[in-house]
């Protein structure tokens, strides 16, 4: 890979909006995959981004329905319900030797990736941000910062380090992980609890923490003795912390989507964390009762096993 890489960006709302228009400002070919219509507004208008972090620019991308040539990396960001749907947006033999990194919630994705494309060149990707596509092709990134946590247990690690660096150059800072199952359950740890509990009583974290402190306490352990028992992090004070120092308005992205009327991750978020709480014998009770809550409210019918 030279000092300019060529990458494309599968599903470019948010998260995977405000990577591509920060790399092509950056100098780097970004390629966006989408649907007919938003890959025809993001050729003729690029990408808008709006972000007190980052500022204010406009970024030129090319855009297209399928992936049609190799790239260095084809970073994936869609959401779990979309992502069967939006891998036939990149065939295996086309993206060949190119890395592929999922930005997506959940732990259970690496394993689907991997038996469809080159395993050695799946690297599962965590990102921290608060991102917004408000129309296609116009993203408004709300938070002070965006960090990105890359790992990959058989990528090479000179092709992790140059996705890292780049990223890292681009704008978010961007470390490589070695274990890539503590990365993974770290961001579970913490994501599961808030997206669970805005989701089900539609109100942002400082109502969550404050109204709702019993269950997210109880939630928050439960994760972590799940995430213990499968390798990963277990710390309930560290999350409790880190909860109650972001703003009272944020808004996990599984709750916006219940706005929205759009279906839910709710089987990659909850439905994981219930069946690797049965695979290893760990109670949940909290967890099974508010994803249950969830599952059978509105929204729901999509929300499906993908």
């Amino acid at each position: 890979m030279g000092n300019e890489l060529t990458v494309a960006v599968l599903g470019p709302g948010g998260v995977g909006g405000l990577l591509a228009a920060l790399l092509s400002r950056a100098g780097h070919r970004v390629i966006c995959l989408s649907g007919e219509e938003t890959a025809r507004t993001l050729r003729t208008d690029g990408i808008r981004i709006r972000s007190a972090h980052f500022g204010d620019f406009t970024a030129r991308v090319e855009a297209d329905t399928q992936l049609r040539e190799p790239v260095d990396a084809c970073l994936v960001a869609v959401k779990h319900t979309a992502l069967d749907a939006a891998l036939a947006r990149v065939p295996a033999p086309v993206l060949a030797d190119g890395l592929l990194v999922p930005f997506l919630n959940g732990v259970e994705h690496p394993a689907t990736l991997r038996a469809r494309y080159r395993p050695d060149r799946v690297a599962p990707a965590v990102i921290r941000v608060e991102s917004t596509r408000v129309a296609p092709g116009v993203i408004e990134h709300g938070s002070p910062f965006a960090e990105i946590d890359l790992t990959g247990a058989e990528v090479p690690r000179a092709r992790l380090d140059t996705v890292a660096e780049t990223l890292t150059a681009a704008g978010p800072a961007t470390r490589v992980q070695d274990d890539e199952t503590a990365a993974l359950w770290a961001k579970m740890s913490f994501l599961a609890p808030m997206a669970l509990l805005t989701t089900r009583y539609g109100v942002p974290l400082g109502e969550v923490r404050t109204r709702h402190r019993d269950e997210l306490t109880a939630l928050v352990e439960e994760t972590a003795a799940i995430s213990r028992a499968c390798g990963g992090p277990a710390d309930p004070a560290q999350s409790l912390a880190r909860y109650d120092a972001f703003p009272p308005s944020m808004k996990s992205s599984m709750q916006r989507d219940a706005e929205a009327g759009r279906p839910l991750e709710l089987d990659a978020i909850g439905g994981a964390l219930l069946r690797a709480a049965e695979r290893h014998g760990v109670p949940a009770p909290v967890t099974a009762r508010v994803v249950g809550e969830l599952a059978a409210g509105p929204g729901a019918e999509a929300s499906g096993r993908r």
